[in-house]
């Protein structure tokens, strides 16, 4: 189930990046910040909205917007492909139902050799002691 996030939803800024770029790294803003507010959304269900939250971690703001920063390419369009690419990455992450873990139980061959090391472990310390006079 392939989320689409409309455009209106986003916001974008174009910042001066560093890096590559000759003379234009310092009068061109090629770097993009994509803005994406996880809380305001109407495309996303509560479940994926709150996996997003879990794995954005430091990159989503106290007022749950996710801040996205694209700046491996010199171009503003590529920048911005980038950053919407990262973007969808992060939800296509954040559908994945985790499985729920079911707990096993230790077999009965694994409980008699943690039982006959024990054993055997305490026998060992045993016999350190001091010899008993007998």
């Amino acid at each position: 189930m392939a989320i689409r996030i409309p455009s209106t939803e986003l916001t974008e800024a174009f910042v001066r990046a560093s890096g590559p770029g000759g003379q234009n790294v310092n009068k061109v803003s090629t770097a993009v910040e994509l803005r994406f507010d996880v809380g305001r959304s109407t495309v996303l269900p509560e479940p994926v909205r709150q996996r997003l939250r879990e794995l954005a971690g430091k990159r989503i703001t106290q007022d749950g917007v996710l801040v996205i920063t694209a700046s491996e390419h010199r171009t503003q369009e590529g920048n911005r492909a980038a950053a919407r690419a990262r973007l969808d990455e992060w939800i296509a992450r954040a559908e994945i139902v985790p499985k729920r873990r079911r707990p096993s139980k230790p077999t009965l061959g694994s409980r008699q050799r943690r039982l006959t090391a024990k054993a055997e472990r305490g026998e060992t310390k045993k016999a350190r002691g001091r010899p008993r006079d007998e």
